[in-house]
């Protein structure tokens, strides 16, 4: 009887040689629950193979994803944000910063390349949701408008790729300023005749919707992406009225004349070169 002992049979390994997964191997979808095998997400453009939920990613995998074999030139990749309010509530905005440079490795919400998609030149300015929820503080903008310098310069279309929680409260009025610094530089990048192609993801909302993220000569988003400038709780409290559903995604901006169309991440670089190719 076998009720009260371990019967011997196939592998078995001992305790000493058993192995834990690695951190970062599996994660789990936040739409459907099902697990997600890492390589799988990478190679599947990090939407979820079951539902198709776009997975939150930063500006690395923006690119690796745009960019001809992964090959790009980063642009003003040293510049960061000072505290020019000596701003302080709970905590310094200093150490603030300090902790977000440890915690993601990078200098700042923004980060800017030069490179080919699909053999053309492209200049990609990505957001990283990471860094202090994407706020769009001095640095961002300063990026956005030494960008499309550079792609007045060099002649070369535009990028924008969105993904930010609004304005960066600690910089106040250095942070709203850059709403009218960027739409300014954006309309000389219009004025030479130059694309720029806006991409908003989940979430795009505050001074980032109001401004850069809706100016492009093509606005495109992805599925489920929240799009909007305040919240649906400050906006339901505000008018009194109930919010259509699904208020605030892509897909309702769609519907109603906002976007120009939605892409699936996977077919984004596709997308983006066809684009290009129809302009230039």
């Amino acid at each position: 009887m076998s009720w009260f002992r371990r019967e011997k049979a196939g592998i078995s390994t001992a305790t000493e040689h058993k192995k834990e997964a690695p951190d970062g191997l599996w994660n789990k979808c936040p739409s459907c629950k099902k697990p997600l095998l890492n390589i799988e997400q990478i190679e599947n453009k990090y939407v979820c193979q079951y539902c198709g939920y776009h997975l939150r990613i930063g500006s690395a995998a923006y690119f690796s994803i745009l960019f001809d074999d992964n090959q790009f030139t980063e642009l003003f990749a040293n510049l960061k944000s000072g505290d020019p309010l000596h701003f302080e509530d709970t905590k310094k905005y200093t150490a603030r910063l300090e902790e977000s440079y440890a915690k993601t490795g990078l200098n700042d919400a923004i980060r800017c390349a030069h490179g080919k998609v699909e053999g053309r030149d492209l200049v990609v300015a990505c957001m990283d949701f990471t860094f202090i929820g994407g706020s769009m503080g001095s640095v961002v903008g300063e990026k956005i408008a030494r960008s499309i310098d550079y792609c007045l310069q060099h002649r070369t279309p535009f990028m924008l790729i969105s993904k930010s929680g609004g304005a960066r409260m600690m910089e106040a009025a250095f942070s709203l300023m850059q709403m009218a610094k960027t739409s300014a530089k954006l309309a000389l990048l219009n004025e030479a005749k130059l694309p720029y192609i806006c991409l908003l993801t989940d979430p795009t909302t505050g001074g980032v919707t109001a401004s850069y993220a809706m100016l492009g000569d093509i606005n495109i988003a992805e599925p489920g992406a929240l799009i909007g400038f305040a919240g649906p709780r400050v906006i339901k409290e505000t008018i009194k009225k109930d919010l259509p559903k699904g208020f605030q995604t892509s897909e309702f901006l769609l519907e109603h004349g906002f976007l120009d169309f939605i892409v699936d991440r996977r077919q984004l670089k596709q997308q983006v070169a066809l684009f290009l190719s129809m302009v230039s």
